[in-house]
């Protein structure tokens, strides 16, 4: 009975070992962690980060730092923010992360090879930990910090870590594979903080704009620290003056990091307590295509909102490696033509390629840009665009390079191709698109060898017999897990009705918003598309419910826009927390804002010159998010006051946008509406006139709030003549008058600017508002700006 009682606990243990717990609070000298012990883990004193071996492929681990706070169940879902080995994984067998006594801290791979080390020593007695700040320091007996992970990020910057001279940010190699990419965020040598392409071939600067001085693009060379931080509240700070606010800004509670993503964009996540979801509150590009070396030579990128960013070859060329964009493309023609003769070109719309120009030509013919790309033999093409300045300019290009189709991009491209090959091509060919960053099926083979040790026959049958009675009990428990998740999963469905999307705003029902809003009682807005009630959730949150005129728009139309809306996040949009569509109920639910709209503030006379300016700034930014970064898809069409809605700190956010006007990019040369759209008195002429429709309309909307915000005139009602006149005019018409017959330039503002202000407000920044919207209102919707350049114009120091 002994015997058989020692045999089945000796059993259990090698059975039940590998998923045994051991996770530490600190390694000692002479310890270590096993990659064949998934428990031998670090952890912060309140479990927010772990540390131990990650999987990176079959059998290959890298040692790594990640969020485990929220808990992110299947360890390869896990958010890696720091790795020791990402170049070099070790295997899954007798790796293993040594402290010695003599302060050095090691990786073997497979106890054989050491693949990386800190090159650390001490006397005193070393321990290694893992603060609450995602740092792993290294330090002896005495304090002193030997070692810390914070000194060599990889493609993330926590909360409180600094970005020095000596530390780098290098993106990972594509979605799913963490070895070293091709993108760095770093200080340069004129101390300024970049983004950088470093391919195999060729390294370029694609952010800030390379065109742009440092002071243009609102950085300073002149300083020397070199020193950049985000703060734990979502507020960056640089020594080159280039800062930022997270969307979320102010709550501290939130999970933050900084990455610099495979796609070459420099983005700032979110996450909220016990959310599973990160949330982009700040990115660097706003579109998408804008980072250098993302499809590789002779090749366009182009976005889209349901397909995300694609690579596609231009005519003539075709795929190098499917399964690797950044090679580019390769020529389908005879390369060996020389003769001009035997060239023509083919035209590509609202192209651009970026750099590898011979020169630029000045106010040049199309035909005399072709001529000078047809002599020289090594033109690939030429781009000739329209410079704002009365001229075009040509540019030859040397190398066909960061191709993109911007928006609103003047340009376009004449690639150069044989005429033979053209002739063959008769229709334009459809390229076959490849999605960047999908994960390809990849294995990474561990390019060593390991000896094989001797293993006793009893063992390796006790062995045997003791996996595969842990693969029994791991299927059985796998099986019922899927029951009950299935189940689980359908009563979810049932029950809360959350839209399957990456949105997590909830679906909910008719009754729940008319218990909501006690019966639809408590109306606080009405507009042509519905009325607005104030409400509470049961779990206590005071909600705005929009209830939509009765409509015929059928339900998988409205979901379809509800699940484009419901994936917006900028901090001066409104934001959706849910919707009810059932039979031919359509209602949205709206955070409610304590300060109502701007309308009833300017009623009320409650905006000093402070609060109306920073209004303005919130408004351009959140219309040129929905306009140039938001899949540059949605139209608002019904910009007025009573959409703007205030804060308790009166940040403004722009409401009932999107489903208005949801656009297809590809289709915007068919810009027609069934009808007209928009609040009479904000609505631009080409409503009126029946002309095409575009972001302009909102530009347009926009300066006329401007200008109600200055003069405090309602441009829904006239403007009674009272020097000797009769009758009205309307609200830019005696703007416009009262500019053209001021007697001194630098104080007609001053007669336009609202009485209620009595004389209080900053004269240049006044100045400042009036001149932006009275370029927004012009009748020709080509002069009118961006609003990107709104947001530009109104950030432009004063001075």
């Amino acid at each position: 009975m002994d015997f058989l009682y020692f045999s089945l606990l000796v059993l259990s243990l090698i059975v039940f070992l590998p998923f045994s717990s051991s996770t530490y609070q600190k390694l000692s000298g002479g310890s270590s962690l096993s990659v064949e012990n998934p428990g031998d883990v670090l952890i912060s004193p309140n479990s927010t980060f772990s540390a131990g071996f990650y999987p990176v492929g079959n059998y290959a681990y890298a040692f790594a730092i990640w969020f485990s706070k929220p808990s992110c169940l299947v360890l390869q879902h896990c958010t890696v923010v720091w790795m020791a080995n990402r170049d070099h994984p070790v295997n899954g067998q007798r790796s293993k992360l040594l402290l010695l006594r003599t302060g050095n801290l090691i990786l073997t791979d497979a106890g054989q090879f050491n693949v990386w080390a800190t090159d650390t020593s001490s006397l005193p007695s070393v321990q290694l930990q893992l603060n609450e700040y995602g740092n792993l320091v290294l330090s002896n007996s005495e304090g002193i910090t030997l070692w810390q992970s914070f000194d060599s990020p990889t493609d993330t910057l926590l909360p409180l870590q600094p970005l020095t001279r000596h530390t780098t940010l290098v993106s990972a190699r594509r979605n799913g594979n963490y070895s070293t990419g091709f993108y760095k965020f770093f200080f340069d040598d004129d101390n300024v903080l970049r983004l950088l392409f470093d391919g195999p071939e060729i390294s370029s600067v694609y952010w800030p704009n390379v065109w742009l001085l440092s002071s243009q693009a609102g950085r300073s060379a002149y300083n020397s620290r070199r020193n950049a931080m985000i703060d734990s509240f979502g507020n960056f700070t640089s020594s080159d003056d280039l800062s930022f606010l997270s969307a979320d800004y102010g709550a501290n509670w939130i999970q933050r990091r900084l990455t610099i993503d495979y796609d070459g964009n420099l983005r700032l996540y979110s996450r909220e307590e016990g959310k599973q979801t990160w949330v982009v509150s700040w990115q660097a590009i706003s579109q998408p295509c804008r980072a250098h070396g993302l499809c590789g030579e002779n090749s366009l990128c182009r976005y889209g909102p349901s397909t995300g960013r694609k690579c596609s070859c231009v005519q003539g060329y075709k795929t190098k490696n499917q399964t690797d964009w950044s090679y580019g493309c390769e020529p389908e023609f005879d390369v060996s033509l020389n003769a001009r003769h035997e060239y023509t070109f083919v035209h590509l719309r609202n192209a651009e390629f970026y750099g590898y120009d011979y020169e630029v030509f000045y106010n040049k013919t199309l035909k005399e840009c072709e001529t000078e790309c047809l002599q020289r033999v090594g033109c690939k093409g030429f781009q000739y665009k329209f410079n704002g300045n009365g001229v075009y300019e040509g540019f030859p290009k040397a190398l066909l390079r960061n191709g993109h189709q911007p928006p609103n991009f003047d340009g376009d491209v004449y690639i150069k191709l044989p005429k033979s090959y053209v002739s063959l091509k008769k229709e334009e060919l459809s390229k076959e698109t490849i999605s960047l960053g999908c994960r390809q099926n990849y294995t990474i083979n561990l390019e060593r060898s390991y000896v094989e040790g001797q293993e006793n026959g009893v063992v390796k049958f006790m062995l045997w017999f003791a996996c595969a009675l842990g693969g029994i009990e791991i299927v059985s428990i796998f099986l019922v897990w899927l029951l009950l998740s299935r189940a689980q999963q359908e009563e979810n469905v049932a029950k809360e009705g959350y839209l399957l999307a990456a949105t997590g705003f909830k679906r909910m029902t008719f009754d729940e918003l008319k218990n909501a809003t006690k019966n639809f009682s408590q109306e606080i807005g009405r507009g042509g598309a519905g009325i607005v009630y104030k409400g509470v959730l049961s779990d206590g949150r005071v909600v705005a419910v929009k209830r939509l005129n009765e409509a015929n728009q059928g339900e998988a139309e409205f979901l379809a826009e509800v699940n484009t809306i419901g994936k917006l996040n900028h901090m001066n949009l409104i934001e959706m927390w849910g919707f009810c569509a059932e039979k031919k109920h359509r209602l949205l639910v709206y955070e409610y804002m304590e300060h109502g709209s701007l309308a009833e503030m300017l009623d009320s006379h409650q905006l000093d010159w402070e609060k109306r300016y920073d209004i303005a700034l919130g408004c351009a930014k959140g219309l040129a998010y929905l306009h140039e970064e938001c899949l540059e898809w949605i139209l608002h069409c019904d910009v007025k006051p009573q959409n703007i809605l205030l804060d308790s700190g009166y940040r403004p956010k722009v409401s009932d946008f999107g489903l208005s006007v949801l656009l297809d990019r590809s289709k915007l040369s068919n810009r027609s509406f069934p009808k007209i759209r928009g609040t009479r008195g904000y609505m631009a002429p080409e409503w009126v006139f029946n002309r095409p429709i575009t972001s302009k309309v909102d530009v347009y909307s926009y300066g006329i709030v401007m200008l109600e915000m200055v003069s405090g005139k309602n441009p829904r009602k006239g403007i009674e003549l009272i020097e000797g006149g009769k009758g009205e005019m309307d609200l830019i018409t005696w703007v416009k008058e009262k500019k053209e017959g001021a007697e001194s330039k630098e104080t007609w503002v001053e007669e336009i600017i609202d009485r209620t202000l009595e004389g209080n407000y900053d004269k240049k920044k006044m100045e400042i508002l009036v001149a932006v919207a009275l370029d927004c209102v012009q009748e020709d919707r080509d002069a009118r700006p961006t609003m990107t350049q709104v947001v530009e114009r109104l950030l432009r120091p004063t001075h």
